[in-house]
């Protein structure tokens, strides 16, 4: 049945994938794979992208590059079917290089990525290299060697599957690929196994999970399988149905009502291999699925759920300690741009705290506290170093981090003087006037100092009312980001715009732009930076400090980057 079109449900908001799938057709495939299984599986991965946004692309090599398809915006049911007819139209060759297969597919990320979008490569071979005569080993190796580098220069991730049909592959060569650009590594003995492993790759790339559903031997009737839909924050459901014979599937709602099969909310694709049902924006609750099978077939079914869903870490107080500190952290999950209301989220998940010591190089994990509507928790610092801290949540259907924040406990305290320089104890006797007058005019800068401590440190120690706004336009190619809510509650008499934008490497400038409490419930804004601030379209001259009230919205345009902030106020 032929790919029907769905409309993106309204709304949605989600990571988008820039993804080349590079395929060895050399010509021991044919004995590898005689049923060309992993056509199916690279068309499985097609379907399983969005209905809408994805950009993929396809890179066919042996010793060379045998046919190419840059990336290609998938808008339409028609787009998946382009690309599908393609892997159809491979042609073989004698030879394999696997660098011209990696370096091809980092050059057509390279011409093509999206701004915003996550990248990836899926390399897939069956084999070692078998070089033609005019090309030496050592030329693939330094080939391979710049393609990985670019790779990681560019972060992209490249998830290799090696084919074992014949028991010789060089696992190690494919190791090393994902390794080093943080992807990971897949063997299998089996064509078979290419849907799984594909599947496998598209859930650990989005930081999902493939959940096994209940598989059986099919029986030539209609045989019920339970699908739960844990939330309402699941986008996509992707049920994939991995039979090597046709099946026929109905699908029920958790009312019990019948779904049309395709429609508006269920995109079906079948093949030789799998069939996919997406429901999009499905209903929480218990769906039935019904699956008719050839009799004595055996039939697989996984279930992969698409989310619109970041975990954020909350401000620190403070990113400078002392060994022994306590640090509090605070984290939520977020949908749309938006702190999710949703607290079925936060049912059974497990969340951490991850420290990593960057001057031993070792990290450790310390449990955090779940509550309806966040995750909270504590740990402290043992030695004075420097450390990179991220918090991890764990669910049955996906896993999330925050951005790293860095913090220190090293000690910059100042040296203490020799004893040549200290002042020796004058002699015991007779105070003179002078010494008098001295000692009292001491005593009065004393309490002026002490008094002018104390409103320094009512000043320092002043609570924030309200929250601020922040986006992050890209001025090259007018990209924002979704809003983010930071309370200033947890807070104490001032905070950087750096600290509000997670400590950030690239907005590192923003360090010297401070918010500081105001009167009457409104903020001050401190700029000692070249960045240009405006409100209402002028020139806000901040370096003194300018008040900002409730609803106020203003733009600071970064000098080292060509992107801006605006901040918005809400009381």
């Amino acid at each position: 049945m032929p790919l029907q079109a769905a409309a993106a449900p309204a709304g949605a908001v989600d990571m988008k994938m820039d993804a080349v799938l590079s395929v060895d057709v050399s010509t021991s495939m044919n004995e590898s794979d005689v049923n060309k299984v992993s056509n199916e599986a690279m068309k499985m991965f097609i379907d399983m992208a969005s209905v809408q946004g994805d950009k993929i692309g396809l890179v066919a090599y042996t010793d060379q590059v045998m046919r190419e398809k840059a990336l290609l915006p998938i808008n339409s049911a028609a787009d998946k079917q382009d690309l599908k007819s393609f892997i159809d139209k491979l042609s073989k060759g004698p030879y394999t290089d696997i660098a011209v297969g990696v370096r091809e597919a980092v050059k057509v990320l390279e011409s093509g990525t999206e701004p915003g979008h996550v990248p990836l490569i899926v390399l897939m071979t069956d084999g070692n290299n078998s070089l033609n005569a005019g090309r030496t080993q050592q030329q693939s190796d330094q080939e391979l060697n710049d393609a990985i580098k670019k790779a990681q220069d560019k972060g992209i991730p490249i998830y290799t599957i090696g084919l074992n049909a014949d028991g010789t592959l060089n696992k190690a060569a494919l190791e090393r690929i994902s390794n080093e650009t943080k992807g990971k590594s897949f063997i299998t003995s089996t064509a078979d196994n290419l849907p799984q492993i594909l599947s496998e790759i598209y859930a650990s790339h989005f930081k999902l999970k493939v959940v096994p559903l209940t598989g059986f031997v099919a029986n030539g009737q209609f045989q019920d399988v339970k699908v739960t839909i844990p939330n309402a924050s699941v986008q996509e459901a992707n049920i994939s149905i991995m039979s090597s014979k046709p099946v026929e599937v109905k699908l029920f709602d958790p009312s019990g009502k019948e779904q049309k099969i395709p429609s508006d909310r269920v995109v079906y694709t079948a093949s030789s291999a799998y069939s996919l049902l997406k429901v999009l924006t499905p209903a929480q609750g218990d769906w039935k699925l019904q699956v008719k099978g050839v009799q004595k077939e055996k039939i697989n079914i996984n279930l992969v759920y698409n989310y619109d869903l970041q975990l954020v870490m909350e401000p620190l107080a403070s990113t400078t300690l002392k060994p022994g500190d306590e640090v509090q952290v605070q984290a939520y999950l977020q949908s749309a741009g938006q702190k999710t209301a949703d607290a079925d989220l936060y049912k059974g998940l497990k969340a951490s705290a991850v420290l990593t010591d960057l001057d031993t190089k070792k990290t450790e994990e310390k449990p955090l506290t779940i509550g309806a509507q966040g995750i909270a928790g504590s740990f402290k610092v043992s030695d004075a170093h420097d450390y990179e801290l991220k918090i991890k949540a764990e669910g049955a259907n996906f896993l999330r981090e925050t951005a790293p924040v860095k913090l220190t406990a090293k000690s910059s305290g100042a040296a203490s003087k020799p004893a040549s320089e200290t002042a020796k104890e004058p002699a015991a006797g007779a105070l003179s006037p002078t010494v008098w007058a001295a000692m009292i005019a001491g005593a009065l800068v004393l309490a002026g100092a002490v008094l002018y401590a104390l409103s320094a440190y009512r000043k320092a120690n002043k609570g924030f009312v309200g929250q601020l706004v922040i986006e992050v336009k890209d001025e090259d190619t007018g990209e924002r980001t979704n809003p983010q809510y930071r309370k200033l509650n947890a807070f104490k008499g001032k905070v950087t715009l750096h600290q509000l934008l997670q400590l950030a490497p690239e907005f590192a400038e923003t360090q010297n732009i401070v918010f500081r409490p105001g009167p009457n419930d409104t903020v001050l804004l401190h700029n000692a930076t070249s960045c240009v601030v405006e409100k209402g379209g002028r020139v806000f001259d901040a370096a003194k400090g300018k008040e900002i009230r409730a609803n106020d919205r203003i733009k600071i345009a970064l000098q080292n980057v060509n992107k801006s902030i605006s901040v918005e106020y809400l009381k």
